[in-house]
């Protein structure tokens, strides 16, 4: 059974209960804090990084989705040393794959975007590393392109725990990682994929899209992820 705790979060007092995270009552208060690879209805992985937070206390840098609020916590959600971290972060995010904005089907409604825009990212430090990466257009309405791809996991956790298919997973490790479907089957031969679409919904870029669709003519249709979350809780 939850208890309730109280916490300081940017100098608010704060009150949830114990099996919230950090991230979830900071939403709750109105408190704002960065994220990719967290959305709601999905379980969280902490894959991004880009929601770390300081904890009063503690010596290295917290992931707020992935940790339990606690009694009398003190949180720092945004700081000098927080915005450094996110805009190294999301440089990262830029120069390991292609990101070419310009060209992308999710230009300006890219929420890897958004957040290179809200840390004011104008230019890159770091090389890019320009790898040679494949788009797979094998399947009848949607493509896969790898060089857009963050790794966010949110087209796996969807597929496995709202569509129960578990299409998609990660192979390799670092800067080799990829997206694969069915273990390295080509989409269009998968026997796994409902063609449902719902990975397509969720991702945050354009690594996952629409044939003859822009995510700008999609994004009305991303909130309906909570529906669906739902009524799968009412159908089990």
């Amino acid at each position: 059974m939850s208890e309730v705790r109280t916490l300081v979060i940017d100098g608010k007092d704060v009150a949830a209960t114990s099996d919230q995270t950090v991230l979830s009552a900071a939403e709750e208060n109105g408190i704002h804090i960065p994220t990719l690879c967290h959305l709601e209805g999905l379980s969280d992985v902490g894959a991004c990084r880009l929601c770390v937070v300081e904890v009063e206390g503690s010596p290295k840098l917290l992931a707020a989705c992935a940790t339990r609020v606690e009694e009398g916590m003190k949180v720092t959600t945004s700081s000098e040393r927080l915005v450094a971290y996110r805009r190294n972060i999301v440089e990262l995010f830029f120069v390991e794959r292609n990101h070419i904005c310009a060209v992308c089907v999710a230009n300006n409604h890219c929420q890897l975007q958004d957040q290179a825009r809200d840390l004011q990212l104008t230019h890159f430090e770091l090389p890019p590393l320009h790898p040679e990466l494949t788009v797979d257009a094998t399947h009848e309405r949607f493509v896969l392109d790898q060089n857009r791809c963050i790794l966010c996991t949110r087209c796996v956790r969807v597929c496995d725990e709202i569509e129960g298919a578990h299409t998609w997973d990660i192979q390799g490790r670092g800067a080799n990682a990829r997206l694969v479907c069915d273990l390295g089957t080509p989409w269009g031969s998968s026997t796994t994929c409902t063609s449902c679409g719902k990975c397509v919904q969720v991702c945050p870029t354009g690594a996952l899209f629409e044939k003859g669709r822009t995510v700008a003519e999609a994004k009305s249709r991303r909130p309906y992820l909570p529906y669906l979350v739902k009524a799968k809780r009412q159908g089990s």
